[in-house]
């Protein structure tokens, strides 16, 4: 009986928070018009990690930020500032003293929706010929396509990320970080991990990873370059 209660009072408690969060994150986007010129100077700051062009790193220390859904971004940066994600290289950007208020929040979220994904992320060793890339789409989209959309695009009002365009070795390590709740997220996508197995997860990640980036969401080679910054 105590563990029922207490597992109630948990979810309740998540459930809670991350409704603070979404309410949050809808009332910062409604308040302030986007400026892009501050937003492309708040970038700076993060393009030194992230990259000019916001593509992150291959080996999945840094995931493809460019043309991720804007209240996603939003969400993101709230929850590591005020504490519900832990991310400890971030905090410090994050903050006020460094990034500024809520309008410069706004103001790099939407400069960042706004740059086209890199062409070739990094993919998972499974291709679309092998078992394990069909094991993945079925899987994916049994336990997954509901929110994240049957082609991984996500939902802006939902502030479900785009799956497809990532790297897959960050995926892979963010849903092992879910696994072993090193990573707090909505209870509803923490019961989906729980549900499976590691590599039913990997099979789904790998299948993710192989989804075309639509051709307007994608920048035009992998040559191109954010002429913002030379």
């Amino acid at each position: 009986m105590w563990l029922f209660h207490r597992g109630a009072v948990l979810l309740a408690t998540a459930l809670f928070s991350s409704g603070l969060i979404a309410e949050e994150t809808m009332t910062v986007e409604l308040t302030f018009t986007p400026d892009l010129n501050n937003g492309r100077n708040v970038y700076e700051t993060c393009a030194s990690c992230h990259l000019p062009e916001g593509w992150g790193s291959s080996d999945g220390a840094y995931p493809q930020i460019a043309g991720q859904h804007q209240q996603v971004l939003l969400k993101q940066l709230l929850d590591i500032r005020d504490g519900h994600r832990e991310n400890s290289i971030m905090y410090p950007f994050v903050q006020e003293r460094t990034i500024g208020g809520y309008q410069s929040l706004v103001d790099v979220v939407t400069y960042i929706t706004r740059m086209p994904m890199h062409p070739r992320h990094k993919q998972g060793p499974f291709s679309d010929f092998s078992d394990e890339y069909k094991q993945g789409e079925q899987l994916y989209q049994k336990h997954c396509a509901s929110c994240h959309g049957a082609e991984g695009g996500g939902n802006d009002k939902t502030r479900t990320p785009k799956l497809y365009g990532q790297h897959y070795p960050y995926v892979l390590r963010q849903i092992d970080l879910i696994r072993k709740e090193l990573r707090s997220v909505d209870p509803v996508m923490k019961g989906g991990v729980d549900q499976l197995s590691p590599e039913e997860l990997m099979m789904i990640v790998n299948y993710v990873s192989w989804i075309e980036v639509p051709e307007g969401e994608k920048a035009p080679s992998a040559n191109w370059r954010n002429t913002d910054f030379y």
